[in-house]
């Protein structure tokens, strides 16, 4: 899937029948979590390749201190729709302006081992960008390339113990020039679903 162009995700996109919720790292329960969020998964159309958005979250936070995540967060009494809250978030957290994103699908809820209940949203956004983080929660904002994100070869499985029990997670770790970024847990699952659904 390294040819991905904009032509070519919005005809995926648009035609994907992707399964149902998705229950996270091993040993989900099936009850969906009460806490309903969404995320933004910002796809960026450079002339030179599509990229992804991600967040660094600062280490201070209570909630996923230092993880990797895309822009979002829990939906609000006036928030009308998934795709509302992800970009009310988006707009919140990094600056980035709601008119500048193309919504082009909503990926199957991820219930997460901490009680949430979150809606990925894909949008396109067309460079140049022009943020302004919220330095109380995020500590970078950072591109991956889409080819590698899609690349079921860079999806690895990892485990971990979680109260007493051994529980398996996805993880995505991107070398660049700038360093290492460690993608895991919902973050690089909600990946592998939008991998998934592009591929079909």
């Amino acid at each position: 899937m390294n040819d991905f162009d904009v032509a070519k995700l919005r005809e995926r996109l648009k035609r994907a029948r992707p399964a149902g919720a998705v229950y996270g790292d091993d040993g989900v329960g099936r009850e969906p979590p009460a806490t309903v969020a969404a995320v933004l998964v910002p796809i960026v159309a450079h002339a030179s390749g599509l990229t992804v958005l991600f967040t660094q979250r600062t280490a201070h936070l209570r909630a996923h201190s230092g993880q990797v995540s895309f822009p979002g967060g829990r939906a609000e009494p006036g928030d009308a729709s998934p795709e509302e809250t992800a970009l009310r978030e988006s707009e919140e957290e990094i600056g980035l302006a709601r008119g500048r994103v193309e919504l082009l699908a909503r990926l199957p809820e991820y219930f997460t081992r901490t009680g949430f209940r979150v809606t990925p949203v894909v949008g396109l956004v067309e460079p140049p960008l022009t943020l302004a983080p919220d330095p109380g929660e995020v500590e970078s904002v950072f591109e991956v390339p889409l080819a590698f994100l899609l690349d079921a070869r860079n999806h690895q499985r990892h485990t971990r113990e979680f109260q007493g029990t051994t529980v398996g997670y996805y993880a995505m770790p991107y070398k660049s020039n700038e360093g290492e970024r460690y993608i895991w847990g919902a973050t690089a699952g909600m990946l592998v679903t939008l991998s998934r659904a592009l591929a079909e």
